[in-house]
């Protein structure tokens, strides 16, 4: 870990608190929305899939942004500073128009600040620890969406499982997370010297221009986010299955906890060129989850769901934004990440969507089905199509 810059940890731990203060909330927001507000599945499934994808829709123009002016913290830091903001909303909030605004300005603050975040990763690490650099933010952000979980599990325990309570918790560390970039964060030396002379032309034609290898990226990406629904729907499973709301909560905990424990190995596993191992072993771990889940009649199985599909993220996401990094020329990584994110949010928005309704149609375990279905359909074409995985490199 010694290799890795110092500006990488910085924005581990800024995404470390931004991300405690974010699934703080996450993990009880889906039980707010349906207990205290009286929210259907499916309307929880678009709101949550609406918020998601708009964040990652924004990716697309703050990445083409951050290119053509040469700078990335700026953006990083209105994007962050967006999202501690929201969070004041949430208690404050007097009924769901307010509870979904404060949502959607959270997702864009992250939309704002993604892309532009993981163009300045790529634009700092050397390349033979690219892969550790982004498996290290990752599990450093999968860190903090292991104590998020826990602080809301304490509040809503130490304040009676009072929902507005247990959100002020979230205001202190989303703060903290804005402060860590404005004295912790700096351009690499030689973007500042280019900043002033360069502008970038941002076009369809420069989005042509990033290659075959980058397309082959994009599309695993969005089939696999079409296979994998918000994970608001874990929180309603361990709900669904008799756990308290109090306690639901933990199967986040659970979930994040073998993310975080796997994103870094998985980082420089892929530095080793074992990408298309891991992108196997992730969809694999998918298909185990949605099982689990779907049969899952009490609190072991749904924790043991949430633990799987904790590794699926381990061993793909990490691997998914370096091959990104390593695909694009760097005067193009910012639009590269937002394009990917474009297509990752629309997904993700159908996913959602689809899975509140056949909850909502037909139960928990066929939605669960219907994702494992999915993702095996994933998995042979990845097995048809075996050159795709193959290109899957860090450098």
């Amino acid at each position: 870990m010694s290799a890795i810059p110092r500006g990488v940890w910085t924005l581990g731990l800024v995404s470390l608190c931004m991300d405690l203060s974010s699934e703080l909330i996450h993990s009880v927001l889906p039980l707010y929305l349906a207990l205290a507000l009286g929210a259907s599945t499916l309307t929880i499934g678009i709101v949550e899939g609406v918020a998601e994808a708009t964040a990652l829709i924004v990716k697309m123009f703050s990445g083409m942004l951050s290119d053509m002016f040469r700078r990335r913290k700026p953006l990083v830091l209105l994007g962050y500073g967006l999202a501690a903001l929201s969070k004041i909303i949430f208690p404050l909030a007097p009924g769901l128009g307010w509870v979904v605004t404060a949502r959607f300005a959270d997702r864009v603050g992250k939309g704002i600040r993604g892309a532009p975040r993981d163009a300045l990763i790529a634009d700092i690490a050397p390349p033979e620890v690219r892969g550790a650099s982004f498996g290290l933010r990752q599990a450093l952000d999968t860190v903090g969406a292991v104590i998020g979980p826990l602080f809301a599990v304490a509040a809503m325990a130490y304040f009676h499982s009072d929902f507005r309570a247990t959100f002020w918790v979230a205001v202190v560390p989303a703060f903290i997370a804005v402060a860590l970039i404005v004295v912790g964060v700096e351009e690499p030396r030689r973007r500042k010297a280019r900043a002033s002379a360069e502008r970038v032309r941002i076009d369809l034609n420069a989005v042509r221009r990033l290659g075959s290898t980058y397309a082959i990226v994009v599309a695993i990406a969005a089939i696999l986010t079409l296979a994998r629904f918000s994970e608001a729907f874990l929180v309603l499973r361990a709900q669904n299955v008799g756990i308290a709301p109090a306690s639901a909560p933990w199967v986040m905990v659970a979930m994040s906890l073998v993310y975080a424990a796997v994103a870094y190995p998985a980082g420089k596993a892929a530095d080793r060129g074992q990408g298309a191992m891991l992108l196997h072993g992730g969809l694999w771990a998918l298909i185990a989850a949605d099982v689990v889940l779907a049969r899952a009649g009490g609190p072991t199985l749904v924790y043991a769901g949430g633990a799987l599909w904790g590794l699926h993220m381990g061993l793909t996401q990490g691997l998914l934004s370096a091959v990104v990094a390593a695909s694009a020329s760097p005067p193009l990584r910012g639009t590269a990440f937002g394009v990917f994110n474009l297509v990752s949010g629309v997904a993700l928005l159908l996913a959602s969507a689809i899975a509140g309704w056949l909850w909502d149609a037909h139960g928990p375990a066929t939605t669960f089905m219907v994702g494992a279905g999915l993702t095996f359909l994933a998995w042979l074409g990845l097995v048809t199509h075996r050159n795709a995985a193959l290109r899957l490199k860090t450098s």
